[in-house]
């Protein structure tokens, strides 16, 4: 409903969330302690531990029942916090559409969150309840649905659930389809009006033939969607959303006693439907090698080497997921050391299997450098892959590959729900074959592979024809409009948009009252530890230990403000090369290393702090915490990595003035806060001519002055004791001495223009949507006193998924497919932002309505009581999901710190939302979320705005994208 997800094998999933951790255990009276100063220890010899040790870290315990009717139900149990995950998945995707619906499954998917007959809105009683967002997404062999909520408030979720399961049709109005058929539309449009968002639909046109249920888009083409109907929408239902074809996962504070009873008061009454039949859809090999090029609005060619691969349970589904890593997924993989860091032909490369229940997608990809033949390009590619081919992968290679696969895969352990959580796991497995634990048997095949496996298996697949695209940088010739559908379009008549329809809309099953949700403990939030390193910097640790992984942030006060005007990119470009090199490890050196650790090593630089982040196993801790101090410490900043990493740079800068996004918010910054201060350009990719003339002394000299211990401060989660933890820092950092002189200062309070409105436009033609971005300057600078009350009232405002901004453009008219508004946090002014992507001929119309939608707020149209019970006990109760995993207690604590609030800050916000009353919400909106002074930008297709931009009587100014 909210996004369309890319379906992928269960493990490699995993492994992109590495830094999600697990919930809160109970704090007692005192939690945080007083600093404690750590003593210089000398480094004990650990051994990393084996990937036999890590695999075996990796449980997920469950059990299973199945309802009369057929409903297959998984259950595991974890009690780190009183939440559960509630995860359906049915049985039919885009793989089931008949030919002239493409695109319908995703549709209905949004038709399900629309109400049931016996639930007016799927979204209102959750969120009221304390749920996470409501989420659900649809590829090519299912349809899937998930929230996760308070304990108490499960019997809620799963009456919800068998609602729309056994009871929708009596609530599909015509005006419902019409509205949801926008919303997907504008969803289409604002994936194609990206840079290389056509890409998928070419590739799968020419990899499949006509009819082959895997070569139309999710999405479909804009002609199906129109012509989708009341009467497909029952059929659909009818033959497709029985109990039979359903797994639902039931994650976290449950068990299979207390959940078996809830589940056959509410689903068992549903009567069985028709058999999904899942149609022939194997692997197809091309009669001969297809080349295809194209061009596009995009900053640098893009070669594409395609071919269809196994389904999911074919003994070479692993072996090819290992080797498609090690050739192009991996740091360290083969190609970015050949093509990358070696000839310097490409300035990004990947690889990867993309995996189904039938088929698999293999996929390399090369972003050519700039002054490179496409040509030298693609040899480069097919020798790489020829040479894999041909010599086969290291043991060694197999092993990272595996090692960070299977770190990915304990790190998500944490997350009971939602995308990318257990019961996503569980669900797939027992979905597409019938074993629940089947992403354990996975690990467990990946780590007993040998190169020749690997290398059999690869040239099985690979060594047949393949399909090659080339995009090159031009004018934009396709249309995505009409791509994306069946695939003969141009012999066969679209089909008739739907002219609505008479079909009888009426209840087909028996009232049934919507549960009450029980209440909810208090919070709970980890115990915090404080202390000191012999050089100073500080240590705050929150210990958690559900699984064996720690997470730490060392921050460092800098950021891009450190940039002077003009100079915009020096730092980010510095903080770019720290993973590139030191002066004892190659930048191939420190890949590999952190691989086989199965650690996640990353460093960037935010507007006003720069990061390097660390996830480890805790028993690699500490060779872990060597690279990190290695990489922070001793950049070599060579010249060949230099010139190598600008060009990267470079390549991203013009990737984000091709991006209609990236457009929008570079013009707005510089709008809003003048080309005088360091915020105008500090949350930008930087300016390519300055990038380009950074020599490796300017890079070396950015991170003396702002790389030191006086400026950092070290924040941690995990499984880990204070005193390992200070004792390995001090290993690695303890010696670390501040330079003699103090630090630069920030220039956060340089002048800002005078608010004022303002309309500016930038040319990006050929666009189905429009990128709008408005707001001001406010009056607030890091963490007011009553701050929470604002905060409220902009959740009311466009915070949020149930917002009067989002409910009004996307629920109700159709045009975009999600709007948003924030303040944002700055130590420094702090501004107000408005942002969202519309359908090109309702530009000035969607500007119309979020000034009309500020102004009534709450002047005409005060917070009502479902909106205020929302915000503030809907909130209180949706704490404990906040703080489900790691990551999010280090970002709340890493926000705690940067903003000066009590480290457990946390667990004063029950009493802060039940103080505020509906009058303070109001006062605040009127106060400061009022359009006044707004600035506007619009980027779009100035050949379809600007007639309607005329008509908002304002002065128009327009910026060349040039000259962002």
């Amino acid at each position: 409903m909210r996004l369309r997800t890319t379906l992928r094998s269960l493990l490699p999933a995993t492994a992109a969330l590495a830094l999600i951790g697990c919930a809160t255990v109970e704090a007692p009276p005192v939690a945080v302690s007083d600093p404690v100063v750590a003593e210089p220890a000398a480094e004990p010899e650990v051994e990393p531990a084996s990937l036999e040790a890590i695999i075996a870290d990796f449980q997920v315990p469950y059990e299973t029942f199945t309802l009369e009717n057929g409903l297959q139900v998984v259950v595991h149990t974890d009690r780190k916090a009183p939440i559960v995950g509630v995860t359906t998945y049915y049985r039919v995707g885009s793989k089931h559409e008949p030919r002239g619906r493409t695109g319908f499954a995703h549709l209905f998917e949004h038709l399900m969150f629309g109400g049931s007959e016996n639930v007016e809105n799927f979204d209102i009683p959750l969120e009221a309840a304390g749920s996470t967002s409501t989420n659900g997404s649809t590829w090519y062999d299912r349809t899937n649905y998930v929230e996760v909520v308070p304990t108490g408030a499960l019997d809620l979720a799963l009456m919800m659930e068998s609602d729309r399961m056994g009871y929708l049709l009596g609530a599909v109005t015509q005006e419902k389809l019409d509205n949801q058929r926008g919303v997907v539309q504008n969803e289409k449009r604002q994936g194609d009006n990206s840079p290389y968002g056509l890409d998928d639909y070419v590739i799968n046109e020419e990899l499949l033939p006509v009819g082959h249920p895997y070569r139309h888009s999710t999405i479909g083409s804009m002609a199906d969607l129109s012509a989708a109907s009341l009467e497909d929408v029952q059929s659909w239902f009818r033959d497709n959303y029985g109990p039979n074809n359903v797994v639902l996962a039931l994650t976290g504070d449950i068990d299979a006693a207390t959940a078996r009873p809830m589940v056959e008061r509410w689903f068992g009454d549903i009567e069985r439907g028709p058999d999904v039949v899942t149609p022939e859809a194997g692997p197809v090999t091309l009669a001969a090698p297809i080349v295809r090029e194209i061009t596009d609005q995009v900053p640098l060619t893009r070669v594409y080497q395609a071919w269809t691969g196994p389904g999911m349970e074919h003994p070479d589904a692993v072996p090819l997921q290992i080797g498609m890593s090690i050739l192009g997924g991996l740091n360290s993989s083969r190609l970015d050391n050949s093509m990358v860091r070696g000839e310097e032909l490409a300035t990004s490369v990947f690889a990867y299997s993309q995996q189904h229940e039938q088929l698999s997608f293999l996929q390399a990809q090369v972003d050519v450098a700039s002054g490179v033949s496409r040509e030298a390009a693609q040899a480069a590619l097919e020798a790489e892959i020829t040479r894999m081919i041909a010599e086969g992968p290291t043991q060694e290679e197999i092993n990272r590959a595996v090692t960070q696969i299977a770190a990915g895969a304990i790190g998500s352990q944490q997350r009971v729900g939602n995308f990318g959580g257990k019961g996503e796991m569980l669900a797939e497995g027992l979905l597409y074959t019938g074993n629940p634990g089947f992403f354990i048997g996975e690990l467990q095949r990946m780590a007993m592979l040998t190169p020749e496996d690997v290398r059999a298996a690869m040239e099985r697949w690979l060594t047949r024809p393949s399909m090659t695209l080339v995009v090159s940088p031009g004018e934009r010739t396709l249309d995505g409009a009409l791509l994306g559908g069946w695939g003969d379009e141009a012999t066969t008549p679209a089909p008739e948009p739907d002219a609505g329809s008479a079909v009888a809309v009426a209840r087909t099953g028996p009232e049934r009252a919507l549960p009450a949700p029980e209440p909810v403990g208090a919070l709970t939030f980890p115990n915090v530890e404080r202390a000191t390193l012999s050089n100073g910097i500080e240590v705050v640790l929150a210990r958690r230990e559900a699984v064996p992984q720690v997470s730490l942030a060392m921050i460092f006060e800098a950021g891009s403000v450190a940039d002077p005007i003009g100079q915009a990119g020096v730092h980010e470009t510095m903080v770019d090369l720290l993973v590139e090199g030191t002066t004892s490890r190659s930048a191939l050196q420190i890949a590999q290393e952190q691989e086989a650790l199965g650690a996640f090593l990353g460093a960037g630089a935010g507007a006003e702090t720069t990061t390097v982040s660390l996830t480890a196993l805790t028993a690699n801790l500490r060779p872990s915490l060597a690279l990190m101090a290695d990489v922070v410490r001793n950049p070599a900043f060579a010249e060949g990595d230099v010139e190598r990493v600008k060009n990267q740079r470079i390549a991203g800068i013009e990737q984000q003035l091709a991006n209609p996004g990236g457009l929008a918010s570079r013009a707005f910054l510089q709008q809003v806060y003048g080309p005088a201060h360091p915020y105008a350009f500090a949350s930008t990719a930087g300016d390519a001519d300055v990038v380009a003339a950074l020599t490796p002394a300017d890079l070396a000299a950015e991170h003396a002055e702002w790389f030191r211990p006086d400026l950092a401060t070290i924040t941690v989660v995990g499984d880990v004791s204070m005193a390992e933890l200070t004792s390995a820092l001090e290993g690695v950092f303890g010696d670390w001495e501040a330079p003699a002189n103090a630090p630069s200062p920030r220039n956060i309070d340089a002048p800002v223009p005078a608010p004022a409105t303002r309309l500016v436009v930038v040319n990006r033609p050929n666009s189905p949507s429009s990128y709008l971005v408005l707001g001001r300057l406010t009056p607030f600078r890091g963490q007011p006193e009553g701050f929470e009350t604002i905060e409220l009232a902009n959740e009311v405002m466009g915070g949020g998924f149930l917002s009067r901004l989002n409910t009004d453009l996307r629920e109700t008219r159709g045009w975009t497919y999600g709007i948003s508004s924030f303040i944002a946090t700055a130590e420094g002014p702090r501004r107000y932002q408005v942002q969202t992507q519309v359908q090109a001929d309702r530009t000035a119309d969607s500007i119309r309505v979020i000034l009309d939608q500020m102004a009534a707020f709450p002047a005409t149209r005060p917070v009502d009581a479902v909106e205020f019970q929302r915000v503030t006990d809907g909130n209180i109760r949706n704490l404990p999901n906040r703080f489900e995993t790691n990551s999010q207690v280090l970002g709340a604590l890493v926000s705690n710190i940067l903003l000066g609030r009590d480290l457990r800050y946390q667990l004063s916000l029950p009493d802060i939302y039940r103080a505020v009353d509906a009058d303070a919400i109001n006062a605040a909106a009127a106060t400061y979320l009022q359009p006044d002074d707004f600035v506007i930008v619009v980027v779009g297709d100035r050949a379809t705005i600007d007639p309607q931009l005329e008509t908002l009587g304002m002065d128009i100014t327009y910026i060349d994208a040039e000259d962002l």
